[in-house]
């Protein structure tokens, strides 16, 4: 499952932009070393999703208005969720909903590389879980990118791994909230 030459660094890639209602808005920012191109087919390419995301993608996610069907990685059961894709301004913007709120990519060039900044709509119960799945899984995608891959790490088998567990706990703290014991 998980590599062991991989351990996720310090929980502080990612802040609370909103906090309206049990519906808050997670922001991740990385900093990558490939053109927003290259990030972009990373993102929104099928084949290359596998390499890192929490869900498979039964299309590509750059056409605006086209429908995608998003499997979540590891779930207990079949879970599928039919999204359109509401905005995909290549290689810079991607917005759909997945899991129940927005998610909005966004890739500014930045030197040689680009910084991705992710924003994604999570219940306010769950926000320390998914900073830490979101971290882990642009710590995979910067490594996937740079050609050292340690394999996808997403899904309920991520909650084993100790990194995970390390930053479950420090997001909760950062954010106020009681992060959920797996």
């Amino acid at each position: 499952m998980t590599n062991p030459n991989y351990s996720p660094g310090a929980a502080d890639a990612a802040r609370i932009e909103s906090r309206e209602g049990d519906s808050w808005t997670l922001v991740l920012v990385k900093s990558l070393n490939h053109s927003p191109q290259q990030v972009w087919d990373a993102i929104t390419d099928p084949e290359q999703l596998r390499e890192w995301a929490p869900f498979d993608a039964d299309a590509s996610l750059a056409a605006e208005g086209s429908t995608v069907r998003l499997t979540t990685v590891g779930a207990p059961g079949p879970h599928v969720v039919e999204t359109t894709i509401k905005r995909a301004e290549p290689p810079r913007l991607l917005e759909f909903n997945w899991g129940g709120g927005d998610t909005r990519w966004e890739l500014e060039p930045s030197g040689d590389g680009t910084q991705l900044t992710l924003w994604a709509q999570i219940d306010k119960r769950y926000i320390a879980m998914g900073a830490a799945g979101w971290h882990i899984c642009l710590d995979v995608l910067h490594r996937f990118l740079d050609g050292s891959p340690v394999g996808r790490i997403a899904g309920p088998e991520t909650m084993k791994f100790e990194g995970w567990q390390r930053l479950n706990k420090q997001y909760g703290e950062q954010f106020g909230v009681e992060a959920p014991s797996w």
